[in-house]
């Protein structure tokens, strides 16, 4: 028979087993920050009827989304979180305590042209909080100190969440008689950092039917710099033309007055007019996060407030905030830019137990008790010389390594190596687990990600 040459499909990860153990705390991290938010876990299927996930449907999601036929059911793969939780709120409205707060890991699907970053198949991790009719502004305060907290426990220190509010927007361009071209005007914004501002210039007159004077106007009232407090201010000097623009401003300074209290220094925040997201369901308040020192790389946690997440589900109003960080993409650009910390343990035990003697009694013995004190344990049973049980345990990684032998049995005690160091004790199994347990609280306590 024929050997099959084995290979991954372009646009999909495979991590060997030391990255896949960053990945994991990279997950654990995101998982642990948003629980202590008050977010609950969410596992909604990878697979789903095509006509619930195009519901709102057409345009470039229909080309990537992943469809197939099983019989009569016309079935795809999900190509985001946002849209399952939207079937899943107005399923269970009727069961759910409001506002709902929910966070969601998953893989997602999308059948685009894979390149350097881009993936076919990648984590996303989600939060929302959606209310029931109403959602009060706090929760857009909130969204922020959620980002910066996950952000600061992975150890990413030169990051900038960037806010802006769509009705402000929407009612600057109504001001300027540009209301039917709004939404083309901010997907075109949108780009600026991408393409800079001569080119997002004329793409306003080319293909926005504006004209010259209106796109100067634009790019002069989204050019408008400084401290929050002074962006503030000058946005003032708009006051009263629009009651859509007022209500904006409004809102946003109410988010900007509460993010010191949530814990955000304003370090790390900004008032950014350019920040439009390209999609028309953002209603409100929108984030876009930058890793200040890779700018290049684009935001790495986005989202915004939504006026109704599920209009195509429901007639219930059930208005939304929320963001998604772009798991795969962003753990890619970790590791390619070597921020990775290599010092945090990967390997998959603490100890490993090598029994030199043919009974095994005393060494399962040994493992079980280092599992009842959390010790994640390996016992090695193999019949290979000591030397390959030692390169076994260096290429792991794994920090100890545990001998008994005949003397350390008649002692009632095991001998504990410390691979890092090399030095090794003769030392009672609770004496033992107690220096693991020292050393590896020591060496797990350092963030994912280089200061």
């Amino acid at each position: 028979m024929a050997t099959i040459t084995p290979r991954t499909l372009s646009g999909f990860m495979e991590l060997l087993p030391g990255p896949q153990q960053q990945m994991e705390r990279f997950l654990q991290t995101l998982r642990d920050t948003y629980a202590l938010y008050g977010f609950t876990p969410l596992d909604t299927p990878l697979v789903e009827s095509a006509e619930i996930l195009l519901a709102k449907g057409g345009g470039e999601t229909e080309k990537q989304i992943y469809r197939f036929q099983k019989g009569d059911a016309d079935l795809a793969l999900r190509f985001d979180l946002t849209v399952p939780l939207a079937k899943y709120v107005a399923m269970h409205a009727g069961e759910l305590a409001f506002p709902f707060r929910r966070f969601q890991i998953g893989k997602v699907y999308r059948g685009e042209r894979a390149q350097r970053g881009r993936f076919r198949e990648f984590y996303q991790a989600d939060i929302d909080i959606i209310g029931d009719g109403k959602l009060d502004i706090a929760n857009e305060a909130e969204i922020p100190a959620v980002i910066y907290s996950t952000f600061t426990r992975l150890g990413l220190e030169r990051f900038q969440i960037r806010v802006n509010n769509r009705k402000i927007l929407n009612g600057f361009y109504s001001m300027l008689g540009l209301s039917e071209q709004s939404g083309a005007i901010m997907r075109t914004v949108d780009k600026l950092d991408k393409i800079g501002p001569e080119k997002v210039r004329a793409l306003l007159v080319e293909e926005a039917s504006l004209t010259e004077e209106q796109a100067d106007e634009i790019l002069r009232f989204i050019a408008i710099r400084g401290t929050n407090a002074e962006v503030l201010e000058a946005l003032k000097a708009y006051q009263g033309k629009n009651e859509l623009f007022d209500a904006g401003l409004e809102e946003l300074g109410t988010v900007v007055k509460y993010l010191a209290a949530f814990g955000v220094p304003e370090t790390h925040f900004a008032v950014d007019l350019t920040i439009a997201r390209g999609l028309d369901y953002y209603t409100g308040t929108v984030y876009e996060t930058l890793m200040l020192d890779h700018p290049e790389i684009g935001s790495i946690c986005s989202g915004g407030r939504y006026d109704n997440l599920a209009a195509y589900y429901t007639d219930r109003q059930l208005p939304g905030v929320g963001i998604s960080i772009g798991v795969t993409r962003l753990f890619y650009v970790l590791q390619e830019q070597g921020m990775l910390n290599g010092a945090l343990n990967t390997a998959p035990a603490d100890v490993l137990v090598l029994p030199m003697t043919q009974d095994l009694t005393a060494a399962a013995e040994a493992a079980t008790y280092f599992r009842s004190r959390g010790i994640r344990t390996q016992l090695y049973t193999e019949q290979k010389k000591f030397k390959a049980k030692l390169g076994y345990a260096d290429k792991l990684g794994i920090p100890f390594v545990a001998f008994l032998g005949e003397d350390e049995i008649a002692a009632e005690k095991i001998s504990l190596k410390n691979m890092k160091t090399g030095a090794q004790e003769l030392l009672s199994l609770e004496a033992a687990a107690d220096t693991v347990l020292a050393v590896m609280e020591d060496r797990n306590n350092g963030k994912l990600i280089k200061a």
